[in-house]
């Protein structure tokens, strides 16, 4: 399959970036590495598009970062506030919601489209 198109992307990555942090710190590489594992190689988000998601779940207080240089190498880790799971339960309901929603209005054009040759 093809990488999903911006559009949707833009849609959905502070979803999937919250899913990702929920069971436990990561910093940046790891996200982009365990979003593309997950997707089945459909999301490779760049870091430019990463870190500006990032940096507004940290303004908005659900998510906290602190850097770490014990490995030898400073790495700043992300990790999900209380609000942050808050966040992540509802706009995973709003998300389900939306999901059927589009299933709903997609699926009587599906059954109706010429199968491919």
């Amino acid at each position: 399959m093809e990488p999903l198109s911006p559009e949707l992307l833009r849609g959905s990555l502070e979803l999937m970036v919250l899913s990702v942090l929920a069971d436990g710190a990561k910093y940046g590489y790891l996200i982009q590495q365990q979003l593309r594992t997950a997707s089945r190689e459909m999301v490779d988000i760049q870091a430019g598009t990463l870190y500006p998601v990032l940096h507004r779940l940290e303004k908005d207080k659900s998510i906290r970062a602190k850097w770490d240089e014990t490995t030898g190498r400073p790495r700043k880790w992300y990790e999900l506030t209380v609000a942050g799971r808050k966040r992540l339960v509802q706009r995973t309901q709003s998300w389900e919601a939306y999901v059927e929603c589009v299933r709903r209005v997609i699926q009587p054009g599906m059954e109706t489209s010429p199968s491919p040759a």
